[in-house]
């Protein structure tokens, strides 16, 4: 059928004005039949499909192509799908704005207008993943944290202040603010997005590409949105559609309430446990039956925001009332409310209790009233464990517990088990006024009781806005929370994204001596190994409430069901049942402190750190780079650059540069945390004379390639299978079996004109949406990386750099193959014409001269990502065509 999206638009009246839109119903009139029993998600979609149609963007194939999706609940037709908005978190923001520059270089080297590369959609830069927790445990950790911020990042800062004068459709919210995603919830989204043009205001649904993987914490309210890398992320903010497969759409039925002293916490870490397990990678999930309606809206967020642990593009919740009491309490204008309301209403995009079921892919069941508390670790966030369970959990993982290693100038030991880190930390769970009144209560009545946090445990408070500091001051919870040592330390990710800080010289020197297995207690969403901090090798996922607990415990090596936290000033035991929060205080407390008024307060005067407003470069065409800075380099990628790409050969005579189990993380190839002295990237920053406590971190040096290349697979916990004995970054640089570290390695192949490839498991690349774990991958050398399955965001990403993701199949993995690494890797039929979600041969000749041949599936997953892969990379192909359009303007 020939569908015009023209005929469609209606008009809505809703808060005493008219809105235009592209009406739903009117489409199914039109012959969409049946697209009212469409999930919710895909129902965005169509209406995202359906006004590219009608403002003359796309054809309607993709109307057409999702309506079709109802016979099979499923689709292998592709859409190009065009967000309202684009999210950035400074950490993969930064980095993009340099390729950027890089682009624009090259851009006027090809002859092209630089000045015609500019953003097309409105950019939120949200300044919070640089903050780091080096003070704590006092009133002034706040402060001097900020201070190092600005002071560390002052060169990172200029350049971010550039890109805002230079580009257009920029907006930062300066260091200080809060979490991009608890900001985005509370402030930057609208659910129902405008725009006026010819007269008319066209309302259509809110969405967002965010380049951090937790993007998706947005769909607690009913806004589709996900997480990308910073080059998908890149090309949409260029105005480019984001290509992707119509994706199955599983549904998550939550029946039953949950039981007294049941958190959030425990049911996301629930989800996240179950819903991992049945595989929905690349999935949509949608929540809905009896038990949403058990969820207010903070709840649904900690669920949403788990939701890249679990592996699926979103975790959607659909918009009802719940949704509307949110926008109003969070302090949303009123003809904002009335819009969203009005709009989801006319469209089919209102959940009610007698709203009729969508179709979907698959159905999985959760009751609610079966969930109990719990914690996730020690190294994955799906390893779920009841309370009861933690120790086992711990005990099992690391069997080897050594001795005690005292502490120097303390009068105390330490051991296997304690907790030396509790961080009440990250969006997932600080946007969330229920387990953050609750642990103040927790801190309350511990406090009371003569309570004290054992004093090897470092402690932080880093809320994701500055609202939640407000709330815990004026219900008188935070002075508790001092008295435990859980001072604010800063609003931003801090911990739980590796900023978690030094440990004290005397705790790091006895975890060494006695080389043992700490302990990080975190309200965080991810627990990888090496992630939260170097020394520490044990990492657990909890509510804010359990952390508190956990400080006053000081060790793992406890259940806290049964045993004491400790003892009170008469010295009888108090366990935690004894303190553990009233649900009904819970409730009183968050009624009487948090008001539309705190919201609005907060963010009606953005946060102005001393200096932000400094200005700095001036904002020229062209970045001006400093060939002496060790943190803005410009990317190499568009150096060699040519107006036409190269052609697409076959990868022969390949050595393999390494070998990886299940589920290696973007947290192992690429560590966000501090910089050891004695790895690659600390070497080269010692040779440019910068001393180790100048470092930073890695995120802090992202643009700079020379650091962050030498920082890929460079994790302290990254194992090599080629070097089974050994535990970091290290390879056997073949044929002659020579142990270095996979560096060093990857520059003798570079000097040897050997082409290389990574072998991995399943799940390779889950995690974090880091572009850098791809951009290192590329610039060590390695053409292909070969897996039996991908994650969704690394596998783009490494498309996005030109690197062919290449699946094994049929049931084949390495070690069915019995790869050691010695083999010789050629992988034909590239040269032959290149397709998406092609087979092609893989040869593997072993040492002793042995040849099998192996079919691959080539992961280039649609047409636009075969030419992204073509060109060389997706800012390659988006670059040559901008150039292509000018020359013809």
């Amino acid at each position: 059928m020939v569908f015009d999206g023209r005929r469609t638009r209606a008009e809505l009246e809703a808060g005493n004005a008219t809105y235009h839109y592209y009406s739903l119903p009117a489409a199914e009139a039109a012959g969409l039949h049946g697209i009212t029993r469409l999930p919710y998600t895909l129902k965005i979609v169509l209406e995202n499909q359906i006004r590219q149609q009608a403002d003359g963007m796309t054809g309607s194939e993709g109307v057409t192509a999702i309506a079709g999706w109802l016979r099979n609940r499923s689709s292998d037709h592709e859409i190009g799908f065009r967000p309202a908005r684009v999210l950035m978190p400074d950490s993969s923001g930064i980095p993009l704005l340099g390729d950027m520059a890089a682009m624009r270089d090259a851009f006027a080297r090809l002859g092209g207008d630089p000045k015609r590369l500019n953003p097309q959609l409105p950019i939120d830069f949200i300044c919070d993943h640089s903050v780091m927790v080096d003070e704590h445990g006092h009133a002034g950790a706040l402060a001097g944290n900020m201070r190092l911020e600005l002071e560390r990042n002052k060169e990172r800062y200029d350049f971010l202040r550039w890109g805002r004068d230079a580009f257009e459709n920029f907006r930062i919210v300066p260091p200080g603010s809060g979490i991009c995603h608890q900001v985005n919830l509370e402030r930057l989204a609208r659910v129902v997005w405008t725009r006026t043009g010819n007269g008319r205001t066209i309302a259509f649904p809110d969405s967002v590409i965010g380049m951090d993987s937790h993007t998706a914490m947005i769909n607690s309210l009913g806004v589709v949105g996900w997480g990308v890398g910073g080059l998908e992320g890149g090309i949409a903010a260029l105005g480019e559609a984001v290509s992707m497969a119509i994706p199955e759409v599983v549904g998550c039925r939550l029946s039953g309430k949950p039981r007294a002293g049941v958190t959030s916490t425990d049911i996301a870490l629930t989800v996240t446990q179950v819903m991992r397990g049945h595989k929905v990678v690349g999935k949509f999930v949608e929540f809905f039956g009896p038990g949403v309606d058990e969820l207010a809206l903070p709840d649904r967020a900690t669920i949403s925001n788990m939701t890249p642990e679990y592996g699926p593009t979103m975790g959607f919740f659909p918009v009802d009332a719940e949704t509307l009491r949110f926008l109003t309490l969070t302090g949303r204008d009123s003809a904002q409310v009335a819009l969203v309301e009005a709009y989801c209403k006319a469209q089919g995009l209102w959940r009610d209790a007698g709203t009729p079921l969508p179709d979907y892919t698959q159905v999985v069941e959760i009751d609610l009233g079966a969930v109990e508390p719990s914690v996730s670790g020690p190294r994955r966030p799906h390893e779920r464990v009841p309370l009861a369970k933690a120790r086992d959990a711990f005990r099992d993982a690391y069997p080897e517990k050594g001795g005690a290693a005292p502490v120097a100038g303390s009068g105390h030991a330490l051991q296997s088990g304690d907790v030396v880190i509790a961080a009440i930390t990250s969006c997932t769970n600080t946007s969330n006024p229920s387990v953050m009144v609750g642990a103040g209560l927790l801190a309350r009545n511990a406090v009371r009781r003569g309570l004290k946090t054992r004093p090897w445990v470092k402690t932080s408070l880093s809320p994701g806005s500055r609202v939640v500091a407000d709330y815990l001051a004026r219900s008188g919870l935070q002075q508790p929370l001092e008295q435990l040592g859980f001072h604010v330390t800063g609003f931003g990710c801090m911990t739980c994204m590796g900023n978690s800080g030094p440990l004290p010289e005397p705790i790091a020197d006895a975890i060494e001596a006695g080389g043992l297995a700490t302990v990080a207690i975190l309200s965080g969403n991810r627990n990888f190994e090496g992630r939260i901090h170097p020394a520490v090798r044990a990492n657990f996922l909890a509510s804010p409430p359990l952390v508190v607990a956990y400080a006053l415990a000081g060790s793992i090596d406890k259940d806290l069901s049964k045993d004491p936290l400790g003892d009170d000033r008469d010295g009888n035991p108090v366990f935690l049942r004894d303190i553990w929060p009233d649900t009904d205080e819970i409730r009183a407390v968050i009624g009487q402190t948090l008001t539309p008024e705190l919201f609005r307060q907060h963010y009606a005067a953005p946060v102005d750190p001393e200096g932000w407003q400094q200005s700095g470069d001036a904002a020229s065409t062209i970045y001006d780079w400093n060939p002496a800075s060790t943190f803005i380099r410009r990317p190499p990628f568009f150096d060699d650059m040519e107006a036409e790409p190269p052609k697409v050969s076959d990868i022969t005579g390949a050595r393999v540069l390494a070998i990886f189990a299940d589920m290696l993380t973007t947290d192992h190839i690429s560590p966000i945390g501090s910089i050891s002295p004695k790895t690659p990237a600390g070497q080269y920053l010692q040779s440019l004379g910068i001393a180790p406590k100048d470092f930073v971190n890695y995120a802090a040096r992202r643009l700079n390639h020379d650091v962050m290349t030498r920082g890929t697979f460079a994790s302290v916990r990254i194992r090599n299978e080629m070097t089974p004995q050994v535990e970091g970054s290290w390879t056997r640089h073949q044929p002659g079996l020579e142990e270095m570290s996979i560096y060093d390695a990857a520059q003798c192949y570079a000097r040897e004109g050997v082409p290389l490839v990574v072998i991995g498991g399943a799940e390779y690349g889950a995690g974090s949406s880091r572009d850098w774990a791809a951009k290192g991958t590329r610039l060590l050398g390695v053409r292909a990386v070969i897996a039996e399955s991908f994650e969704r965001i690394h596998r783009s990403n490494l498309v996005g750099l030109g690197v062919l993701p290449l699946q094994l199949m049929n049931g084949v993995t390495r070690h069915t193959l019995k790869l050691d690494g010695s083999e010789v890797i050629d992988v034909t039929g590239l040269e032959a014409g290149l397709t998406s979600r092609m087979d092609v041969q893989c040869r593997i000749t072993r040492s002793t001269g042995e040849r099998i041949s192996v079919p691959l599936r080539v992961r280039l997953d649609t047409h636009p990502e075969v030419e992204y892969y073509r060109h060389g990379g997706i800012f390659h192909s988006v670059l040559r065509r901008l150039i292509k359009e000018g020359a013809h303007a």
